[in-house]
Parts: structure tokens; sequence; C-alpha cells
């Protein structure tokens, strides 16, 4: 059986149709089906039926899907078995928590980079939901985000890297006039300056304002952390962020932490990969310079 057939195949089932999968693979529309042809003539089952003007998966191509993925899985092996990790090469594909990417990841980074100059690393910086879901499905080789979004169990391999806590950051002028975040049923005239709606720290503080019917005045929603601490520094609002984004900040006095009952003040930064995902070589490096520069490992995280 001719491998590129199987490739056309798993391309059609990731792109949801013969056209999209011709592009991607430049191939023309005659070429995919005549290898759908031959590959369901070899199977001796039909892979695809039309139904309108769209080509849909029949029950046997649905149960074809898992199947080419170990093919492709030991195919990977094969390739890798003369590797060392002097001479690991290959892709890499990572989605990162944007937080974690941004203050605690470049050690580890710049380690795997200098022991593994000639693999090819793709890091995206990305919504939690987003990883987890990414992950699942196959898109992803492994992800680094809060184990607080849930959801995976069963499908997913993860291991914890590290615990820390979540704190109210305000500017010392701004937490003089709003210290108490504590008492129930109050209202601050002052903004909640935080990411998007799906970013997990934002939603434990939003439950917890709620729960205690703390009304602030308005959200101002941003991408970049960066400009959220620049902000609150110069007393525009207050932010709920993991503390390791602002211990600068909090050394240098211009932030400070304003006390809460938030129960759920610690998050967990867990690597993950999917269950049946075969750990390359290349991934293992990758896992032990995490390792290597990190004091909180556990569970399997050390180096083989």
């Amino acid at each position: 059986m001719d491998l590129k057939y199987l490739t056309t195949f798993q391309t059609i089932v990731e792109e949801g149709s013969f056209t999209a999968a011709a592009d991607k693979l430049h191939y023309t529309q005659s070429t995919i089906t005549f290898q759908m042809d031959q590959l369901e003539q070899e199977l001796s089952v039909r892979l695809f039926e039309k139904i309108g003007r769209k080509m849909v998966l029949t029950a046997a191509g649905k149960e074809l899907i898992p199947h080419v993925k170990e093919v492709f899985q030991a195919v990977g092996k094969l390739q890798y078995l003369n590797d060392t990790l002097a001479s690991c090469e290959g892709e890499l594909h990572i989605g990162v928590a944007e937080t974690y990417l941004c203050y605690r990841l470049p050690p580890a980074l710049k380690a795997f980079v200098s022991k593994a100059p000639r693999a090819r690393l793709f890091i995206r910086s990305m919504n939690c939901y987003d990883i987890r879901n990414q992950l699942i499905n196959g898109s992803l080789d492994a992800g680094i985000f809060y184990q607080e979004v849930g959801g995976y169990s069963g499908r997913l391999t993860a291991f914890p890297i590290e615990s820390f806590p979540v704190t109210l950051a305000a500017s010392p002028a701004v937490a003089r006039r709003f210290a108490d975040f504590t008492t129930p049923g109050q209202q601050h005239k002052i903004p909640l300056i935080i990411n998007e709606p799906d970013c997990i720290f934002r939603q434990i503080f939003e439950n917890y304002l709620k729960d205690h019917e703390i009304i602030l005045d308005h959200t101002i929603e941003l991408a970049s952390i960066a400009t959220i601490k620049n902000l609150v520094q110069n007393d525009v609002g207050v932010s709920f962020l993991p503390r390791f984004t602002i211990e600068n900040e909090l050394a240098a006095g211009t932030l400070t932490e304003i006390k809460t009952n938030v129960k759920q003040n610690q998050l967990t930064i867990v690597y993950a990969h999917h269950k049946n995902k075969w750990i390359s070589p290349l991934q293992q490096l990758f896992i032990d310079c995490l390792s290597d520069h990190k004091t909180y490992l556990h569970n399997g995280l050390t180096p083989a």
C-alpha cells in the first residue's frame, strides 16, 4: 500500500473536502480522486460516498481514521530509531499559555534550541482551552497550559510542571482607595483590566466577584499582559494575575497586592500530550529541558 494514499486520506479528513486537500497537497482534483479510488480498491471498501454535492466519509472511512494515525505514528518511530539527543531532527508543534510562554518558558527554550539546532520548533501562544482541544484532536504534539481548564481526563497525559499563586494587583494609590475586596456587597468605581473571557484566572476572579456580590465599574479587555500591567501601574484599574507575571513590579513597589478571599488562589501549569501519542526523542528532549529549568517538576517530568 502506498503511504501517499494514506497521507491523502488523512488530509481530506483534516481539511474537510477533496478540494481543500488538493490545494494543501498541491494535487489536481483528479489526482485526489484517483488515489482514493486506488485506496478503496486495495481495502475493498468504500471510504467516501456522495451526498448532494459533497463527498462524506462512510462508516468504514470513519473506522479507518485511527488506523491511519497508528500507521504514521509507527513511521515516525522508525524515523527516530537511530537518533541521539545530539542529532535530534524533525518538527515539534507546541501550544503554550501566553503568560507562561512570556515569563517562565524562555530558559527551557534556549536550552532546547542549543541541544537540537537542527530541529524545527513551532510554538503558538494560545488560549488554554484551545490548547486542550487541539491536543485532543491531534493538531498539536504537546501543550503547556493551566490544568484548571479541565475537560481532558482520559484523553490526555498531563504532567504538573509547577504551581503558583494568583493575586489581585493594583498601584499603591489605587490599593489605598479600594483596599477592601473581602466584604461582600460592595461597589467599586474602578475597572477590571484583564485578558479575554476564556482566560482561566479571569474566570476565577469574576466568579469570586459574583459570589461575593462585589461590583466593579466595567471591564477593560486586553490581550497583552504587559499592557495590562502598564495600565494598572498608572492607576487605571485593578487586575487579577499569576503572581509570577508581576514579581518585578511588586519588588519595585510600582504594584501591590490587595487581599481577597479567593479560594482557588493557586494555578498549576501542566505539560500534556495525547495519551496515544508516541513520545519521540525530540519531544523527550524538550521535556528534559523543562525538567532542567524547573524546581517543581514531578510525576514523570524528569530526564530520561
